[in-house]
């Protein structure tokens, strides 16, 4: 299973959640499958799709699910620091780990290799941590979302990249529309 066929199988479990999605081709590919506006797509900022979901969490009491790779968690590894010393019960971070950067042309990463993303956000001191194959995904998820501890998963699938659109919204049409979702869920 390689990372769109992981993010079709998620997309029921998804649906009505605040979900913050990596840079380049996973951002494409949820768009392309079910765009949302509770859906934040990152156009520019590798690493840091875990930072801003941990972010939302923070100041909301909303569910948030922060998509990111595990090229883009290698980037920014302090990330899982971070995230361990604010833990938020509403947070969950899925690392989809196709052991390569799949934006870019499927260069290798250290997660495909020797470096266990799992081992160190335990490590980092993330106590909550789920590392699955690519079909128990959304299991992990749901099981994640009924509980109330901050979790990070580790979904270890295939590398490989589809054909997607590119996301024709701007920046500033993607924030707005998603602040507006977390307003409004927080005023219900």
């Amino acid at each position: 299973m390689i990372r769109s066929q992981l993010l079709k199988s998620i997309l029921p479990v998804i649906a009505d959640q605040l979900v913050v999605c990596n840079i380049g081709l996973p951002s494409q590919e949820l768009f392309m499958l079910g765009d949302q506006p509770n859906n934040f797509y990152m156009l520019g900022t590798m690493g840091l799709s875990s930072s801003i979901g941990l972010g939302v969490a923070l100041a909301q009491t909303e569910k948030v699910i922060a998509i990111d790779g595990d090229g883009s968690v290698l980037t920014n590894l302090a990330t899982l620091a971070t995230i361990a010393n604010n833990p938020r019960p509403n947070y969950i971070l899925l690392i989809v780990d196709n052991g390569s950067y799949g934006s870019t042309g499927d260069q290798p990463t250290y997660a495909g290799r020797k470096t266990s993303l799992a081992a160190v956000a335990r490590a980092c001191g993330c106590e909550n941590v789920v590392e699955c194959e690519a079909a128990e995904t959304a299991d992990a998820l749901q099981t994640a979302l009924d509980g109330d501890q901050m979790t990070v998963i580790v979904a270890k699938c295939d590398s490989g990249n589809i054909d997607v659109p590119v996301i024709e919204m701007s920046p500033i049409t993607i924030r707005e529309r998603f602040m507006g979702e977390v307003r409004r869920r927080n005023e219900s």
